[in-house]
Formats: C-alpha cells, structure tokens, sequence
C-alpha cells in the first residue's frame, strides 16, 4: 500500500515494471547463488539465527495460556511469575539472535556487493573505448551504485524477510493445530480474507499515487521552465505570466484532488481492516466457548487466548509474503541488469599468447588500414605509411577527416577492422595491451588532470619517480617556472578536472606527464588548438625539442610543428591524398595548399 503523502510503495509492480519483468531461469538462479556460495558458512548461521528467533518470538504467545490457565486461573503466583520471566527471557532472546542474525546479513551482504562492485570496475576497464562513447555515463554510475547496492537490500531483505515469514508461519500453524485442529482450521481459512482488502485498498492507493506523481512531474516542469533566469525572461517578453499562473494552478488544483483521495481510501481502508481483523479473533472466540460450553471440550481459555494470539501473528506473514512478489521480480530485474554489463564481450583484450618486440624504438606502420565505428561510415580507406625510430610525422586535414582516428589505433583504444597496425614490428593485436601503452605517451587536445596535486598527476605516469626527474620532466614541459612561483610548489592543488589552472598551464602539465613516462612514442594530437597565443608558444617551445629527440606523431594545426616534422601526411575523408615536405605540398596544389592558404598561410603573416 503507498504511505501517506504520495509516494509510491514497492508492493506493487508499475506498468513498466510489468512489461520488463525479466525471465526467471534456472541459470539465473544458478548465477546469482554463485555470489553466495563464497559464504554459505555464514548464511547457514543466518538461517539457524531466523529459525531460531522466529521460534522465541511465536513462544511468548503460547505462554500467554500458561500464564492465564496455571497463574491466574489457577491462583498460582510461582507459576504466573516463571511463566512471565520465561516470557520475557524468550522475547529477549530472540531479540538478541535477531541482532546477531541482522549482523551475519549484513556482513554477508556488504561482501557480495564489495565483490560485485570489485567484478563491475575491473570489467569496465578493459571495456573498449566504443563502450564508453556509445553508453550513457549515468548509466554505467546507476550500475556501479544504486544496482549493485540494491543487492545488499535483496540479501539482508528480500531474501530473509522471505525466510523469515514462512517459518513464522510455520511455527505459528503448527502451534494452533497442536492447541485444536478445528480453531486452527477456522484461523486458516480466515487469514486469506484479511489480505484481499489489503490488495484492493494498496492497488487503489498505487494508482492514485501514480497519477500524483505524474502531476507532482508536471508542476515541477512548470515550475522549471517558468521560474528559471531564461524562462523568466520570455515569459515577461511575451506577457504571458497570466497564462502561466492559470497552468500552474490547474495542475496544483489536479495534485490537491489527488492527494484528498489516495489518503481517503487508506482511511477506508484501515475501517475496513480494523473490522475483520477484529471478526477473527471473535470468530475463535465464539467457536471455542460453543466448543467448552456445550461439546465439554479440553479447551481452556488459555488455549483460546493463545490461538487468537498466534492467528494474530499470522496475519503480517501472509501480508508480507503476498507483497513479496513483486520485490521478488525487482531483485531478479536488478541481477539481470548487473548481468548485462558483466556479459558485454571485451572488444579489446590481451592476446592469448602475447608478442613482445625484440626491441622498443617507437617504429610504426600502417598497412592497408580500413576502420570504421559504425559499418555504414567508414572512416578509415586503406591508409598505409611507416614511421622509423626517430622520426616524426605530422598529420594534418579538414575537420573529421580521420587524423585522430589514425593516432588511436596504435595504442589499440579502437582495432582496425582491415590491414593491421605495427609497432616496432609485431601487429598491436598480438602485444600485451599493458605493455604496448607503456611505450606510448599520448599529450590530446582535452587534458584532463585529476583532483589533487601537480605532483600527484605526474606521479600517475610512473609512481616511483623522483623528485629529480619530475623536476626534469617538468624543466621540458616549460612548465617548472610556473610551479616555482606557487607557494606549495609541486603540492599545489590543480582543483576538479584542473579548474585552477589555465588551459596552458593544464596541458603543459599533462605533457610533463607523459614525458615522465618516458615513452618510445609520443603522439601529440592537437595539442595546442585551444589555446591562446600566449601559451600556444609556451607549448610550442617545449614540443619542438622533443619531436627531434624522439619518435613522434602529430596531429597539429601549427605551421611551426608541421615543419618540424620529417614527413607530412595529408588526409582527407579517410584517405592519404597526399605526403611529402612543406615546400612540395604547397607546390602541388592540392588539399594542403588549400589548408595553408585558409589558415597557415594567415600565421605566417602574423609572425
């Protein structure tokens, strides 16, 4: 049944829920047991902790006949004391076990979610980069978080409560036949009935909560639209605040109607319950005296006493068991949507029998590479050239023509659908992934900087480096002069994502980074495009030393960089159209004259 104030209790399923109910399978079952398996020691103490309490808890009902028949009918004060303390004793045990078996629950819980969540992470970080481009971020968080935690709710709820119940149940119908298998019979037949009100009236109250919160969506869209900055100002602009205030007030008017009738038919609810929770014990009552008064039966009224009491028990029980059935399909729905991640195939894993290069120098070729995203958008036609130890390439086109396409391939962020990618001689498919990245320093146009220190980013590229060869790094990233004007130095916090810093100053740090990491190649892909002029040279002067001392690939828009280079390939529309030396190129008049007369040829007249 929904509570009061609108929203929704999980009794019930909603249409959505209905029509993605997921199948239930026995390998389902299997799998989902397969995280408890680990800790069966722990769940067989849980189940005998239940058993246990559930059993102390039905006894203080039982004892109520004792207490009548023996203590004070019986005017006997010793056995109305003992029967009171065991009473007592037993409501405090089964409490106590019920602490010990809460414990156990949650112990085993947080370990099978601590193993999920250790399970999810490692998987997502050998996920492609398709994985992460083509998925919804807060998608893969809810699973992390809210999916994986629900498991914990499943174990220490679903899956005890319904442990719980039916032995309580049990319990409770085989001490009421024990007491009189007729009254039992009658208690039986009754306790069903009890529940049918409560479906009506819960389902009623579902609906109206539904709609409630659809309205409650309503008002909040209005209310966004309406009352923010630009709302605000185009409905002034507009004249229409009166037109606005009549939609909101039609809807606030739909919301109060709604709220009135959902907490109405739970008012008509609890009459309706109170009445026949009230006729069952009547009823027994009524038997039972019919029963001593005229068939002299053994009956005592401390045996009616306790079947009332225990019919009593029955009755949250069978509630809850009836309501159980749709946190049941939530829990599988759940498992099923954690399942679906850990079941993604990893597009880019680790060769069963890795290749290791004789030698790391950085060469790589390209050989008749065809790649695409999507199959109906090739990206990639064909693209073939080699780059030696030492050597440096610039890679230059329109916008979307590939260029960083080209870059991710060697580090295998993406895998060629034709030809094959060399480095240093072996295909990247057949290398240990982990080995081929650390001979690959990457400097993109999007630097990302975690939230901590300079220090604590450089030392992500290589953890056991020395304050020596950060400084170093740092000394050729052009960026130590900025750190030593800081008061903390390389302790200076670079905020969320490096909001404390500049642009500039961001991707200097992010290429003293990867200098750290001391790579056989570097890749530059644009790594000065979104600066200002300013910092773009900053950047500059610290590049152009390292494409003559190392193997370099760059993707660039800088006519300074490009000339650097050895060899400059010209791509467009996923082909090599052209390569060679500046001078050639502009001569040639084809796609890079174009390039340089539409933007280098405008640098090299500011300069």
């Amino acid at each position: 049944m929904p509570p009061r104030g609108g929203h929704m209790s999980r009794g019930f399923l909603t249409e959505e829920e209905k029509k993605n109910r997921p199948k239930i399978t026995k390998d389902l079952l299997k799998r989902i047991f397969s995280y408890l398996k680990p800790y069966w020691k722990q769940l067989l103490l849980v189940l005998l902790c239940i058993t246990i309490s559930s059993v102390c808890s039905i006894f203080p009902s039982i004892l109520t006949g004792k207490i009548l028949d023996e203590g004070l009918i019986g005017r006997s004060l010793r056995a109305l004391v003992f029967y009171i303390l065991l009473s007592l004793g037993m409501t405090l045990g089964a409490n106590l076990i019920g602490v010990a078996e809460s414990y156990l629950n949650t112990w085993v819980a947080q370990h099978i979610s601590y193993d999920m969540r250790n399970q999810m992470f490692q998987h997502l970080q050998k996920m492609s980069q398709r994985f992460f481009t083509s998925t919804n971020q807060g998608d893969v968080i809810t699973r992390m978080t809210s999916d994986i935690s629900g498991v914990e709710n499943v174990v220490t709820s679903t899956f005890t409560s319904i442990l719980s119940n039916l032995l309580t149940l049990t319990v409770a119908v085989i001490a009421m036949f024990q007491k009189n298998w007729l009254l039992a019979l009658i208690g039986m037949v009754i306790v069903p009935l009890f529940t049918i009100p409560t479906r009506l009236a819960g389902k009623a109250r579902w609906k109206l909560a539904g709609e409630a919160q659809a309205c409650n969506d309503k008002i909040n869209g209005i209310l966004n639209e309406t009352l923010s900055v630009s709302g605000q100002l185009l409905v002034k602009l507009f004249g229409r605040e009166q037109d606005e205030y009549q939609r909101y007030r039609e809807a606030n008017g739909q919301m109060i109607r709604l709220n009135i009738k959902e907490r109405m038919a739970g008012r008509w609810f609890f009459v309706v319950l109170s009445t026949l929770t009230s006729i069952g014990p009547m009823l027994l009552y009524l038997v039972g005296g019919l029963l001593i008064m005229r068939y002299n039966s053994d009956l005592s009224v401390g045996d009616i006493t306790v079947l009332v009491a225990l019919l009593g028990r029955m009755y949250g029980p069978v509630n809850n068991l009836l309501n159980m059935q749709a946190e049941w399909i939530r829990a599988m729905a759940m498992f099923t949507r954690i399942f679906e991640y850990f079941d993604m195939p990893v597009e880019i894993d680790d060769p069963v029998h890795p290749v290791t290069p004789a030698q790391h120098l950085g060469e790589v070729s390209f050989e008749h590479v065809s790649f695409a995203y999507t199959k109906d958008r090739p990206i990639l036609k064909d693209v073939s050239f080699k780059l030696k130890s030492g050597d440096s390439v610039a890679i230059v086109g329109p916008s979307g023509s590939g260029k960083s396409t080209i870059v991710n391939l060697v580090p295998r962020l993406w895998d060629v659908q034709e030809g094959r990618v060399l480095f240093d001689g072996v295909d990247v498919r057949e290398q240990k992934l982990s080995e081929l990245r650390k001979q690959i320093g990457v400097v993109t146009q999007e630097t990302y900087l975690f939230n901590g220190t300079i220090r604590d980013n450089l030392l992500y590229a290589r953890p056991d480096a020395t304050e020596k060869q950060m400084i170093e790094a740092c000394r050729k990233a052009n960026i130590w002069e900025f750190i030593t004007r800081q008061p903390d130095g390389l302790d200076t916090m670079v905020g969320n994502r490096g909001l404390k810093l500049s642009g500039g100053e961001k991707q200097r740090i992010s290429i003293a980074r990867v200098l750290l990491k001391d790579p056989a190649l570097l890749i530059f892909d644009e790594a000065t495009s979104a600066l200002d002029s300013i910092s773009e040279n900053l950047i500059q002067e610290a590049i152009n030393p390292l494409i003559e001392s190392r193997t370099s690939i760059l993707i660039a828009h800088r006519l300074s960089t490009i000339l650097a280079a050895d060899e400059i390939l010209v791509v467009r529309d996923g082909e090599i159209v052209e390569r060679g030396q500046h001078q050639e190129l502009v001569q040639a008049g084809g796609t890079y004259q174009e390039l340089y007369e539409t933007q280098f040829k405008i640098e090299t007249k500011a300069e």
